[in-house]
């Protein structure tokens, strides 16, 4: 006989139950199996899971505490940039109001200078002018007197009247020119 017929001639057995040792024995082994696990591999697993979740919640501490340092890091490059910026355009200015008082000290300096040369040369050319005036009437007395002896016939060579002569002669010719002067 088939050994399929003969299970099913025996029908009354349902397959889906399994027979009750057998039950019992699995029940007994599955204890035992998870047992084991629960003993040995379950506290590793916490611990490794634990372990992980403390190092998740230390990395984001420690992001935060590195954005908030990066933060406050920022404000303070921004605090020195605008400190930086302040003090470049206050030394601008200063440098400014310097080129301004450099130039206005050059100017005075030039003017000072500028009147001393105008003044020696004023006081030069009044030098100049006494001297040639001097030596003017020194030379157009010379000649007067030689002139004026010519014509009259006798000699001028005393010194006192050649002097007298010579300033007489000169003060005519200066009150001419005055005259001539104020008449313009």
């Amino acid at each position: 006989m088939n050994p399929l017929v003969q299970l099913a001639a025996e029908g009354a057995e349902n397959p889906l139950i399994p027979p009750i040792p057998e039950l019992v024995i699995g029940l007994i082994a599955f204890v035992i199996v998870f047992g084991f696990l629960a003993k040995k591999l379950l506290p590793n697993i916490n611990k490794v899971l634990e372990e992980r979740r403390e190092a998740i919640e230390g990395g984001i501490e420690k992001a935060d505490a590195a954005k908030t340092e990066a933060e406050s890091v920022l404000e303070q490059y921004k605090a020195q940039l605008a400190e930086a910026r302040h003090e470049a355009a206050r030394l601008r200015q200063e440098a400014t109001e310097q080129g301004t008082a450099i130039i206005q000290e050059m100017r005075a300096e030039g003017q000072r200078q500028r009147e001393e040369i105008v003044a020696a040369g004023h006081a030069q050319i009044e030098a100049d002018r006494k001297s040639a005036a001097s030596a003017l009437r020194q030379d157009v007395g010379k000649l007067a007197t030689e002139l004026a002896g010519k014509l009259v016939g006798e000699s001028l060579e005393d010194h006192a009247r050649q002097s007298r002569t010579i300033d007489r002669f000169l003060d005519e010719l200066e009150d001419g020119a005055s005259k001539a002067e104020a008449t313009r």
